[in-house]
């Protein structure tokens, strides 16, 4: 059966009187058919939230499939035929996260945009409470930290906690948990970065790009849920060597960039 469409809240007058016209949600997805319908229900329900509070008038989810070996993109191109708010992106060749990533905010066309992974890192129920806090504390970027993080083991823990601090100590970002993925954007952020990474790095990018520019983000705490099937690959050597290299290049990157945004 079609999935129900809600209102999107349209006026009389043409006007939604919503915050945002329209929030893009956007999943890089490699073999996670085990998640995937699990995601678009969890989004669509907190996108409901929204649009009743008059947050933002309507919403597309995006699934980005990296080129994946298993159902991951027969089951999406199944959802979007039967949900218009539904859109799939396949890349015909595998290009890691940031490849992933940087299809999702291109293909976007919302005002507001989400980044997360499939497999749920948190509940979605924080999405409303995320853009509560965008709008009252006029944010361009809220990006969500892991209250704690140690039921994927202590060595993923020390892991991100010396990432973190690396971060800072070179780029003087004060983020908490800098590569969790819960990035939620004003689009007019990318009227200005350009992301470059194509690797695990990426988050970071973002954030570090965004406010070496001027704009504000803004950090709060969500229940992390480990994932249950699958593995992740971001401690793996080989990722790590990556985001060394990109993090260096970044580096010189930002020589010389000043702030388009003035500090609010």
């Amino acid at each position: 059966m079609p999935t129900q469409v809600p209102s999107s809240g349209v006026t009389a007058d043409g006007t939604t009187g919503a915050t945002f016209e329209k929030l893009s949600i956007f999943y890089p997805m490699w073999n996670e058919e085990e998640y995937i319908e699990r995601a678009l229900t969890a989004a669509r329900r907190a996108c409901a939230v929204l649009i009743e509070r008059g947050d933002i008038a309507d919403y597309e989810l995006i699934v980005v499939d990296d080129a994946s070996t298993d159902a991951t993109g027969a089951i999406a191109d199944r959802i979007a035929s039967e949900d218009p708010r539904v859109r799939v992106v396949h890349h015909e060749h595998n290009r890691k996260l940031g490849g992933s990533i940087k299809t999702g905010f291109a293909a976007a066309t919302g005002d507001l945009i989400l980044y997360t992974d499939a497999d749920l890192p948190f509940d979605m129920a924080e999405l409303p409470r995320a853009v509560r806090l965008m709008i009252d504390y006029d944010a361009d970027i809220i990006s969500a930290y892991r209250f704690d993080r140690t039921g994927e083991g202590y060595l993923r823990t020390i892991y991100t906690f010396s990432y973190n601090l690396l971060i800072r100590s070179l780029f003087g970002v004060k983020a908490r948990d800098i590569n969790f993925a819960f990035k939620l954007c004003r689009s007019r952020v990318f009227d200005h970065v350009e992301l470059h990474s194509e690797g695990s790095f990426i988050d970071a990018e973002l954030v570090i790009r965004a406010t070496r520019l001027g704009y504000e983000m803004l950090q709060f705490g969500v229940d992390y849920f480990p994932r249950t099937r699958g593995e992740s690959t971001l401690s793996s050597p080989g990722v790590i060597l990556k985001i060394l290299r990109e993090m260096r290049q970044l580096r010189g990157d930002l020589d010389g960039i000043e702030p388009v945004v003035e500090r609010r």
